[in-house]
């Protein structure tokens, strides 16, 4: 735990969720489907054949959980608002009921002492949308920027730390041209259309977010980022490395620090942006924070017939993976953030996600000694303590996850909480994971000579 030492006595330590996944009440209190609902009942998408429908059922339990929170001893809670909640049509008429939980929600994290860091897009997209377009459209971007407007009028006189997106790279890239996500598309077309019309939305709800706002806002975005290794030193595999590169970091970093998109992959890519005047400006706007999810580095090699990009990713052997099948290298993060620091010169960055899945033995009463995640939890926040030493303005961390959730297309079967949950009965239970987390967080606010 002497890694702690390293970070400023104003190091915000917490936990991360977000609503698809955790939250449930798919068709509650005026909540339209998004594009999870409709992605979950395609057959085969979903490992066995799981939805959000229930999931851990937090719509109802949220007092619970923000309870667990607090006996954490965490100074923040970062959650995501359900568009399909708020404006069940993606565009019009607001459901006030779903502006009525968030607005509990926000008012309980307050009166526990914690501090709300609110996300408005992790990828659940009012499938009303998709039915017009979905995000290869523009107007998508300006409807999101509505959207915004809408949930911080309502939330910006308590909530000040904002996030436009999370992981963009999945919804374009996965969502989009592998269709490993939804809405389970697969053309490099709409891929990039996509991906340029969530940057002008980032753009645009940075925009909304400081007109609406009643207390200064602290505005971001949270990018899921990775080192690559050439897996050898020939020119292939580094040329192939700069081009994974590209599409993993460059392509989502580059234009939001006012650089533009990066030549090398327009021309890889092949495709015409959908770029208007005073687009680029938009998507630049100043930020307060960048926010990095990390969890693997790319280890990577030429391959002709590999798309258009020919590159692929290559096992390391005798590396540790976890139930993911994604290699633990906590040095990954360390040099992910000193580089994000040393290139693009953020105001402050915040690790947004961190952790790991693993095959999670729970005893009668539903307790999990999962030493594995306490380990990775460990390594990844000494990573976090080496890169502040290294100059990066490493402002906090938010471990991944709060609870055991729906986890996309891996369904139920992949646990990645601090707490486990009994899905049978929501029932849930602090694992060993979780116990250390707080003794660390504890030990981080109220330093002893003991440890």
């Amino acid at each position: 735990m002497h890694a702690v030492r390293a970070f400023s006595n104003d190091f915000v330590w917490g936990v991360a969720t977000s609503a698809y996944q955790i939250e449930g009440a798919h068709d509650v209190d005026g909540r339209a489907p998004s594009i999870w609902d409709t992605f979950c009942r395609r057959p085969g998408a979903i490992d066995n054949g799981d939805t959000g429908d229930v999931a851990c059922d937090h719509y109802h339990r949220w007092q619970e959980d923000l309870d667990l929170v607090s006996q954490l001893g965490l100074d923040a809670y970062r959650f995501s608002i359900a568009w399909p909640r708020v404006i069940p049509d993606g565009v019009g008429a607001v459901n006030q009921k779903g502006i009525d939980f968030y607005d509990a929600l926000v008012d309980g994290l307050l009166e526990r002492g914690v501090t709300p860091f609110v996300t408005l897009y992790h990828w659940d997209l009012p499938q009303a949308l998709q039915h017009v377009g979905g995000w290869p459209r523009r107007e998508t971007a300006l409807a999101f920027a509505d959207y915004a407007s809408v949930v911080v009028d309502a939330l910006s006189d308590r909530v000040q730390h904002w996030t436009t997106l999370n992981e963009p790279l999945c919804s374009a890239w996965l969502g989009h041209l592998d269709g490993v996500m939804a809405p389970g598309v697969k053309d490099l077309t709409a891929a990039v259309r996509t991906s340029v019309h969530l940057h002008l939305a980032h753009g645009l709800g940075v925009q909304a977010i400081r007109a609406a706002a009643k207390l200064p806002p602290q505005v971001g975005i949270v990018n899921n980022l990775s080192p690559i290794t050439p897996a050898s030193d020939t020119p292939d595999d580094v040329a192939a490395a700069r081009r994974a590169d590209g599409h993993t970091n460059r392509w989502w970093l580059d234009p939001i620090h006012g650089r533009g998109y990066p030549d090398d992959m327009v021309r890889a890519y092949g495709v015409d942006l959908p770029i208007q005047d005073g687009d680029l400006e938009l998507i630049a706007a100043p930020l307060d924070y960048l926010g990095v999810n990390y969890y693997f580095r790319q280890v990577v090699r030429h391959r002709d017939d590999a798309g258009p990009l020919q590159f692929e990713e290559v096992a390391v052997e005798g590396a540790v993976r976890t139930a993911m099948g994604w290699e633990v290298h906590p040095k990954g993060l360390e040099d992910i953030l000193v580089r994000v620091a040393s290139d693009y010169a953020p105001r402050a960055i915040y690790v947004t996600e961190n952790g790991s899945a693993w095959r999670d033995q729970a005893d009668a009463d539903g307790y999990v000694d999962d030493e594995e995640r306490t380990a990775y939890l460990d390594s990844h926040i000494a990573a976090c303590a080496a890169a502040a030493g290294r100059g990066a303005p490493v402002a906090g961390y938010f471990a991944w996850s709060l609870l055991d959730n729906f986890e996309w297309a891996y369904g139920y079967d992949k646990r990645f909480g601090l707490v486990r949950v009994d899905y049978e009965t929501q029932r849930r239970t602090v694992k060993a994971s979780g116990r250390w987390f707080a003794r660390l967080v504890r030990n981080a606010k109220h330093p002893t000579s003991t440890e």
